[in-house]
């Protein structure tokens, strides 16, 4: 796959800088990376209750499905407490992964950093195996 993941990154921690993260204090950015070569950027934002609070990569997501992109090749997700550069690397959570994977199926390319030159790399189908999406909802063929 050909495209600057230094820049992905780079994308995704400047996102991380606008978390709202008052709770947990564990500040997650996300990049997105279109099929068309476009990036949109995410950050977590935490609710005092909780259930509403909205991760860095769905806000990416959620951002560009809301602009009509809906086809996408890879994320970058960083994630550190308190801003500070974290010791392991932050992965989507399970509710995250089957949201990109209605959007980016198996090969969706998931980078996750420590920095722009400690870095991850997994398929998402590799992170969620034997994934439900859209085409489990597809209606069989007559036999």
């Amino acid at each position: 796959m050909d495209f600057d993941r230094k820049e992905l990154i780079r994308a995704a921690f400047a996102a991380q800088k606008y978390a709202y993260v008052p709770y947990s204090r564990f500040w997650v950015g996300a990049a997105l990376l279109t099929q068309e070569g476009e990036i949109y950027t995410g950050c977590n934002i935490e609710c005092a209750s909780y259930s509403p609070t909205n991760c860095a990569e769905r806000t990416a997501l959620f951002k560009a499905v809301s602009e009509g992109k809906h086809k996408f090749t890879a994320i970058a997700v960083v994630g550190s407490v308190q801003g500070q550069q974290n010791a392991l690397i932050t992965s989507p959570c399970g509710v995250c992964r089957q949201m990109l994977y209605e959007f980016g199926g198996d090969d969706l390319l998931v980078i996750m950093a420590k920095s722009e030159d400690d870095y991850q790399e997994m398929r998402l189908g590799e992170l969620l195996p034997l994934g439900f999406g859209p085409r489990n909802l597809e209606q069989p063929a007559d036999s």
